[in-house]
């Protein structure tokens, strides 16, 4: 009898393993949910079915709490509830004997103040605050709002090049964001839910490389209209795209002698292949865009009387400092230049030295791998932080430690020690203790040991990038902490006819937010012009039936064998066969037609 119990209870207890499972697999997927107010319900009441039931906030305060938040969904609500649910979640917040209790009541407390609008929305018209395209989470999650489900059903219909137009409608550099985008679109998609998120990333690759013929975008008739794009880069050339579409002419004026500004001197080649990057600026060009190379602007008066408008996209291509003493000795480089050189072709000799990276994010990844690759016979990377809370993405870090390059967490640079002819030989660092949480990350204090010297002979700094904006600043342009300020429209504060975008704007950032940054200024600067194009094609999407989509593995990439990929810059991964291809598309749930994701607009953008 006794071992009977002992079975019923480990079914019992993989039952709640696998309900456990499952609620981890939901919530890391609501980052997007369609209703903050909802999600907040949610929450306080999974808190409570956690409650002990021993203090008062917890057993009454939580249910009375989802009881008014209820009220809120339901349209029955007043500001007094409004007021309630602040005084009431401050008051568990307050009072409670235990994390689950304040915790609750203090996310209820943010999500109030957050959301204050979405509150207000349900209390004075009875509904949610967003559009009905914010339902389906890969779109949402999307900077550039790519109809995915869309681009999915074509290839899954053997319409690839049909896939391509569509993606072509939001972002002009479809094979770039298939090799290198951070698919911040993945994280939320609700095939999560049952299994893996579906890999959207490598859909579209594969879409764009095997595209059944080439085709023309529509474009409309031109407008007589000139404008200057200051910028090859993503957010620059993606503007100039949609303008030469929409009838403008454009040309581009970029500072070095090749354009795409950080997607070529920011990203290695190993990750995107110089052929595939020229290529598809190539296919941009050939809709009528001039450009005139290595041109520092300086004088934007002149540019401004010579053009109907113009866009500023130069990015952020200057490196910041660390201010460490020897930081200028020999040896010590930024990412951003090292990153810059190979670009160019001029690739430098690490052969038979030591080097140390500093810095925890992707450009850090790259820098260390970039290392690796010019020879260097050790590469560390050296992060202040814990390798948990590098900005990298995982499958960086994963690559960096598998083609040999040691990850030294929890180790503040302190300085840089030189030989007698100042050429770098050390890097001193403190190690840290990992502590309470600023800015969303906890953060490190320096432990009670001694300073570490790490020998090496070569130093790369990778803390981030700057703005080069003197000139324009000169030029009676705003900036604030180094990024130009700009108008609700991306306008420049002064300028009506000139709208600034991309990293120089947002600071640094990811490629597809630059391309979207592109293309909503290319409309705001038809809009100034007096026209209101649209984006629109001329096709179908295949229609969506109904299946029963049970659990399915995700059919992910490959990589080169470490050993050999460390040798050159080739590239490194390997995309989906049609066979693999073919079964992730067939994953897609279709949040854009079932369930409450679905939506029946068009596929127009209107600018």
């Amino acid at each position: 009898m006794a071992r009977m119990h002992v079975m019923e209870r480990s079914e019992e207890q993989q039952i709640m393993d696998e309900l456990h499972a499952a609620l981890g697999r939901r919530l890391a997927v609501s980052s997007l949910a369609p209703c903050p107010v909802e999600f907040t319900m949610a929450f306080v009441d999974m808190c409570s079915t956690q409650s002990c039931g021993k203090c008062t906030p917890c057993r009454v305060g939580l249910r009375t709490l989802r009881h008014l938040l209820s009220d809120v969904l339901n349209g029955s609500a007043t500001m007094d509830t409004l007021t309630e649910i602040e005084r009431l979640s401050r008051s568990v917040y307050l009072s409670a004997d235990c994390a689950i209790g304040f915790e609750a009541g203090a996310m209820a407390l943010r999500a109030v103040k957050g959301f204050h609008d979405d509150f207000m929305h349900h209390i004075t018209r009875r509904s949610c605050g967003f559009e009905q395209s914010s339902l389906v989470p890969c779109v949402s999650g999307c900077p550039a709002g790519v109809d995915i489900p869309g681009y999915i059903a074509l290839v899954a219909a053997g319409r690839n090049t049909d896939a391509v137009r569509l993606i072509r409608k939001d972002n002009p550099l479809p094979l770039v964001c298939g090799l290198v985008c951070e698919h911040p679109c993945e994280i939320n998609c609700r095939r999560g839910m049952i299994d893996d998120p579906m890999n959207i990333r490598a859909i579209k690759r594969y879409a764009c490389e095997h595209m059944e013929g080439s085709y023309m975008p529509r474009m409309a008739e031109g407008t007589g209209k000139e404008i200057a794009v200051v910028g090859g880069g993503p957010a620059g050339l993606s503007c100039a795209y949609y303008l030469t579409l929409m009838g403008h002419h454009v040309t581009i004026l970029e500072q070095r002698k090749h354009l795409g500004g950080m997607l070529r001197y920011g990203i290695p080649a190993y990750r995107l292949p110089r052929e595939q990057l020229d290529g598809e600026i190539q296919w941009i060009l050939g809709r009528g865009i001039d450009v005139v190379r290595e041109t520092r602007v300086t004088d934007i008066a002149a540019l401004r009387d010579a053009h109907d408008a113009v866009y500023i996209a130069i990015g952020a291509h200057a490196d910041r400092k660390l201010g460490l003493d020897g930081e200028d000795a020999e040896g010590v480089a930024s990412a951003v230049d090292m990153l810059r050189a190979i670009g160019d072709d001029e690739t430098p000799d690490f052969s038979g030295q030591r080097v140390c990276i500093i810095g925890g994010g992707n450009v850090a990844m790259d820098a260390a791998r970039s290392s690796v690759r010019c020879g260097a016979d050790k590469v560390t990377i050296v992060y202040r932080r814990r390798v948990a809370d590098m900005t990298a993405q995982d499958e960086e870090i994963g690559g960096a430690e598998a083609e040999g390059c040691e990850l030294l967490q929890l180790n503040a640079p302190v300085r840089i020690e030189t030989d007698e002819a100042g050429a770098v030989c050390g890097l001193v660092v403190q190690p840290q203790v990992i502590g309470a949480f600023k800015g969303g990350r906890p953060a490190p204090r320096p432990a009670d040991a001694s300073e570490v010297t790490l020998p090496c002979e070569r130093v790369i700094v990778a803390i981030g990038q700057a703005i080069d904006s003197a000139p324009f600043e000169e030029g009676g342009f705003q900036t604030k902490h180094g990024r130009f300020v700009t108008k609700s429209d991306a306008s420049a504060l002064g300028f009506d006819d000139v709208y600034v975008g991309g990293d120089c704007q947002s600071g640094p950032a990811t490629v597809i937010r630059a391309i979207n940054a592109g293309k909503i200024a290319a409309g705001n600067i038809d809009n100034y012009l007096g026209f209101n194009h649209k984006i629109e094609l001329d096709f179908d999407i295949p229609p969506i039936q109904f299946r029963d989509v049970g659990p399915c593995g995700r059919s992910e990439t490959t990589l080169r064998e470490a050993d050999e990929r460390v040798r050159d810059f080739d590239e490194i991964e390997v995309g989906l066969s049609k066979e693999e291809v073919m079964q992730e598309a067939s994953r897609c749930l279709h949040c854009d037609h079932f369930g409450y994701g679905a939506f029946r607009g068009g596929r127009v953008f209107e600018w």
